[in-house]
């Protein structure tokens, strides 16, 4: 029993670092690639190494999923990829790590106002004091006006309400498959489509310079590691453990992130700190299961 619990927590610290290191990975692969190819190269790593899943998950797709696995897809995972390497080209890689940390948060709310969820109103103090945070993280060190607002950390916020909505659409249409058949399927749709992107832009150039190898590398790390890898982790850890365990790696991630960040000689202030707190101690809220109330 205490060797297979001791076994679940390695595996919860392990994927909290694969996906805390993403950040760190995109940054790197910006230096040489463009925030479009970056987001391309993540898509296209991972759609290649799921490929022989994908082919033989084929066999179990029916007409009605595909229209949940193709929002599954591009909401899930195409369209935050973009987005997050659009906002790494101006905030640093530990920020996008702590607004990450939102998707929870976010995934209470949309499951509210779309999925008629039911939630506690301690769950919705959850969310307000995690929306506080976000606001506090993305204007930290300044005056606040809205002016003072990154819109580009915005493009991060935006990131984790796909992510939100994603969840959603898989625990109310998708829960009959397991989570790596639709992971597969999902980039089965979505890998052709981060292909082209990458032939149609402009790359020729920056193969022509001997400094692509480690950018290329990180990102395709990024894909097989941090996308790929990393769902088939999540999918062992909720088959030999609850799922309440397995959604606290979300606390993690951001200690990760932050690490990181700091190798790299990124700002982080005793501001971002608490702010962060604020973000988690919101996250813990509006994650908490009791009977609804509301």
């Amino acid at each position: 029993m205490w060797e297979r619990r001791l076994f679940q927590y390695a595996i919860l610290l392990l994927l909290a670092f694969v996906w805390g290191s993403s950040f760190i990975l995109m940054k790197i692969g910006l230096k040489s690639f463009n925030s479009e190819q970056a987001a391309a190269i993540r898509i296209v790593s991972a759609w290649l190494v799921l490929l022989p899943l994908s082919l033989q998950n084929l066999r179990q797709l029916r007409w009605r999923e595909t229209k949940y696995l193709l929002i599954s897809g591009f909401i899930g995972s195409f369209i935050p990829a973009f987005l997050f390497t659009t906002a790494q080209t101006r905030i640093d890689s530990a920020l996008a790590g702590m607004l990450n940390s939102l998707t929870p948060v976010f995934t209470l709310v949309v499951g509210l106002v779309l999925f008629n969820a039911k939630a506690t109103w301690l769950q919705i103090i959850g969310v307000f004091i995690g929306l506080i945070g976000a606001v506090g993280l993305i204007s930290a060190g300044q005056e606040f006006s809205f002016g003072n607002i990154n819109s580009y950390a915005l493009l991060v916020i935006l990131a984790t309400m796909c992510y939100a909505l994603n969840i959603n659409v898989v625990k109310t249409y998708l829960t009959h498959l397991r989570g790596i058949t639709i992971t597969s399927l999902s980039f089965f749709f979505i890998g052709p489509a981060g292909l082209i992107v990458f032939l149609f832009s402009d790359f020729k150039p920056v193969f022509q310079t001997s400094q692509w190898l480690i950018p290329f590398g990180a990102l395709a790390l990024l894909g097989i590691v941090g996308t790929a890898f990393a769902m088939i982790l999540m999918n062992s850890l909720i088959r030999y453990t609850s799922a309440v365990l397995a959604s606290s790696v979300t606390y993690i991630i951001p200690v990760f992130a932050i690490f990181w960040g700091l190798l790299d000689h990124e700002q982080v202030t005793l501001m971002h700190g608490a702010f962060i707190l604020l973000v988690l101690m919101g996250v813990y809220l509006s994650t908490r299961r009791k009977k609804p109330n509301i």
